[in-house]
């Protein structure tokens, strides 16, 4: 019976648990399980259940080893930023706070000058953003969160569910470089920074490469989940676009990607960052990527308004299917264009009613049909990707001809289609499941029964 590897990717809204397996360069992928996420608000903030996310993560795993799969490993992605925090005894102090809580609102105008500003680009090469790691952190530092005093471990999302199935605790590169607590060219701890920050030195772990093995599940968790042979937990790219960009086919090196998802990141693949002050004033960032990489890009609100929408009027009893919205998009008159990533989008209590306020307040029309609203947003994501890739081309040295949309936003026929009429290049779509496959193929690549990405010639 082959190898068979298991994907574990969490997103903003979902997870799944994929299981992948490799036969003379072709990579079969089955959905084994696919589960909610969602954000709870209770008190005042905004938090994720993880407990409840690592029940479902177990499920999967079990339903794998039921349908006869024989996993070799598995590999867990998430999205960036967030965090939890575990005391000495491997204790959860509480549950990840989510990244669009309001408690970091203002804080690096607080932290930061100008001039601070630049020097702190010029070592993280993050885009300063009040989401990150670093202001979260800040938050809990400013309002002597007794998490922060008995804390012995911080372990981004990944890092977390990786530590329950194993018991090791470890960071890996591509999610740690979210945080903004990276030095960009070392790829290590920037401690110079936590120490002024005045957060302690402790809880910032060893940082793994994607393809080290993290650890094997324990004993206990074998048991419950009725697993006979030892199982490897393998660090992949495990933020959830590294994995999506190491998926991207072809090659060339004037193409740009696209991961579309609840977030849109636009960007380039680069051997080393771009820390220049054009790119910090550009919006830039150089996140981590798979083989020590650097995926030099955008963060632009993605698909996040459209989720939000159709989950708004599926609570108003509306029509929610997503073949039908798209289909009323084409045809909806409206040429209203917003600016996708202004706060307002961020959390709103009614996405309806943030847009329709931004239009009213910005003299465009105000959409009023389900495929107006639809329109309004897609074809703003298409103008805003088009700003991104202007910006791009004036920090590399030739440029970008071409562009690959990858992630579940692939399938999003018009949205593919507006965007290339707005960037007046080429745009190819797929492979929608990149980020699962990428997170495959870097677990395989850990096995050695692949040497290089492209060996695999078909995906099925």
């Amino acid at each position: 019976m082959m190898n068979t590897y298991l994907a574990v990717d969490f997103g903003g809204g979902s997870g799944r648990v994929m299981a992948g397996s490799i036969c003379q360069g072709v990579l079969k992928l089955e959905e084994v399980y696919r589960f909610s996420n969602k954000q709870v608000r209770m008190g005042n903030h905004i938090y994720w259940d993880f407990p409840a996310l690592f029940d479902e993560m177990k499920n999967g795993i079990r339903q794998a080893v039921r349908q006869g799969y024989r996993v070799r490993s598995i590999g867990i992605d998430t999205w960036g930023v967030d965090f939890g925090l575990i005391d000495k005894d491997g204790n959860l102090l509480g549950n990840p706070v989510c990244y669009r809580d309001t408690r970091t609102d203002g804080l690096p105008e607080e932290l930061f000058d100008e001039p601070a500003l630049r020097a702190h680009y010029a070592e993280a090469g993050i885009q300063v953003m009040s989401i990150n790691t670093l202001f979260q952190l800040y938050s809990l530092k400013k309002k002597e969160d007794a998490q922060l005093q008995v804390a012995d471990r911080l372990l981004f999302m990944p890092d977390l569910f990786s530590y329950y199935l194993t018991g090791v605790a470890n960071n890996e590169y591509c999610i740690a470089s979210t945080s903004e607590l990276l030095d960009a060219r070392t790829r290590t701890w920037n401690r110079a920074l936590i120490d002024r920050l005045g957060v302690p030195q402790s809880l910032f772990g060893e940082i793994v490469m994607p393809g080290t093995v993290r650890g094997k599940l324990k004993k206990e968790i074998r048991e419950e989940l009725g697993i006979s042979q030892e199982i490897e937990v393998v660090a992949v790219g495990s933020h959830d676009t590294s994995s999506a960009v190491f998926a991207v086919p072809g090659a060339g090196k004037n193409r740009a990607f696209l991961s579309s998802g609840t977030w849109s990141l636009l960007g380039v693949e680069l051997e080393e960052p771009i820390l220049t002050e054009e790119a910090r004033k550009a919006g830039f960032t150089n996140e981590g990527g798979v083989g020590g990489k650097i995926r030099f890009l955008q963060n632009i609100t993605g698909l996040w308004m459209l989720q939000r929408l159709i989950g708004e009027w599926k609570e108003e009893g509306k029509e929610t299917d997503y073949e039908y919205l798209i289909s009323a998009a084409e045809t909806a008159d409206i040429t209203s264009v917003i600016d996708v990533d202004d706060k307002v989008f961020q959390s709103p209590v009614n996405m309806a009613e943030a847009i329709a306020g931004y239009c009213r307040n910005h003299g465009v029309q105000i959409p009023v049909s389900q495929g107006e609203y639809v329109r309004c947003v897609l074809q703003s994501l298409a103008q805003r990707y088009k700003q991104g890739m202007e910006r791009l081309n004036t920090l590399l040295p030739a440029p970008i001809e071409q562009l690959h949309i990858v992630g579940g936003g692939c399938r999003n026929r018009l949205l593919n289609r507006l965007t290339s009429e707005a960037l007046g290049i080429p745009v190819y779509a797929g492979p929608v499941e990149a980020t699962a496959i990428g997170n495959i193929l870097v677990q395989a690549l850990a096995a050695g029964e692949i040497t290089d990405r492209n060996e695999i010639k078909e995906i099925i």
